[in-house]
């Protein structure tokens, strides 16, 4: 049922995009549920990442080892697809190119654009999935307006819950959040794909996930797994959270890593279990420093991990379902809790 504290959820009216610096974009697929997001920096951003699951799928995370190099780079994109979807950033880099960013080599300007992907390639037909044109058209889409959230770009093929099989799985999808504090502002976007359940980050109350045996209520995954349920995960590396962490906070590079590290502790509020040996959980962190100022590590540690909290209960609580053909629905948060609501009218 709908509590005060999940309309405070769906009432959270911050988001990534009020940070000075990043613009954002979806891609959504016409011919089945997947598509890309893209978190734009042209003018570049200190940038660090932290990956937990031990199934990720990714492109340029080296170069944004505290050690490495580079210090900036020019956007993140997050993908459906699985490795397929890592395409897509090849567009980001062509229209980033395009418009004068990137790494000044002398004889042009190389953008650096990472990237994470997801597994949706259950959802319908495998063969399509976001590619160098998506991205092109995800940077092309891109803005300072607050970013589409639910079952778009990223999460538009998320599925949450699946460690008992497909069947008893819920739609996931793509939130995002932020905060701001003596005029720094921290927020994220998260596309959430996670093996296990959601939870409210507030309360501890289960919003979504794995369902029961007859789909109609929650089984509350954790609970089972610790009585002795055997998961019947489908497959390994079928999963995971993918997302991003950005400020205009004036960060080093060992600083912004250690911001995504702590940006994970986010989804161990909001996600259980989390960070599996079935999920490839990547967050990324991105600083523009355009506010010109810093709180700290402390601060900035804290606000990273409650809009990574609150952006993943967004991505469940706004997700709709998806209907495939020849598949069974898979239904949404807003679907299963209006299916409660009508059933305890009919008592």
């Amino acid at each position: 049922m709908t509590d005060s504290t999940h309309t405070h959820l769906l009432n959270h009216d911050g988001h990534i995009a009020r940070v000075q610096g990043i613009t954002v974009g979806h891609f959504t697929s016409q011919q089945r549920p997947t598509g890309c997001s893209v978190v734009l920096c042209p003018e570049g951003a200190v940038a660090g990442v932290d990956v937990r699951g031990a199934a990720p799928g990714t492109r340029e995370t080296d170069l944004l080892h505290p050690s490495n190099l580079v210090q900036t780079v020019h956007g993140i994109v997050l993908a459906g697809g699985s490795a397929w979807g890592l395409d897509s950033a090849t567009g980001a880099v062509r229209w980033l190119e395009e418009q004068g960013a990137g790494l000044n080599i002398g004889v042009g300007r190389i953008p650096l654009v990472p990237a994470a992907v997801l597994f949706d390639v259950m959802l319908g037909d495998m063969e399509i999935r976001p590619d160098a044109a998506a991205g092109y058209a995800a940077c092309q889409a891109a803005s300072s307006a607050r970013p589409a959230e639910g079952s778009v770009g990223a999460g538009a093929g998320a599925v949450i819950g699946k460690i008992f099989g497909w069947q008893r799985a819920m739609k996931g999808g793509i939130g995002t959040a932020s905060l701001t504090v003596r005029g720094v502002t921290v927020g994220a976007l998260v596309a959430c794909n996670a093996l296990g359940d959601v939870f409210n980050p507030y309360t501890g109350q289960l919003l979504a996930g794995a369902r029961t045996p007859d789909g109609q209520a929650l089984l509350n995954a954790r609970d089972a797994l610790l009585h002795g349920l055997e998961p019947q995960p489908i497959l390994a590396g079928s999963n995971t959270t993918i997302g991003v962490v950005a400020t205009d906070a004036v960060l080093t590079k060992p600083q912004a890593h250690r911001m995504a590290v702590t940006a994970h502790d986010g989804l161990a509020r909001s996600i259980n279990p989390v960070h599996t040996m079935s999920d490839g959980d990547t967050l990324f962190a991105l600083a523009t420093g355009q506010s010109g100022q810093t709180l700290g590590m402390m601060t900035l540690s804290t606000m990273a991990a409650e809009v990574v909290a609150i952006a993943t209960a967004r991505a469940v609580l706004l997700a709709q379902s998806m209907p495939v053909p020849q598949q069974t629905v898979l239904p949404s948060w807003q679907e299963l809790n209006h299916h409660s609501m009508q059933g305890e009218r009919d008592k």
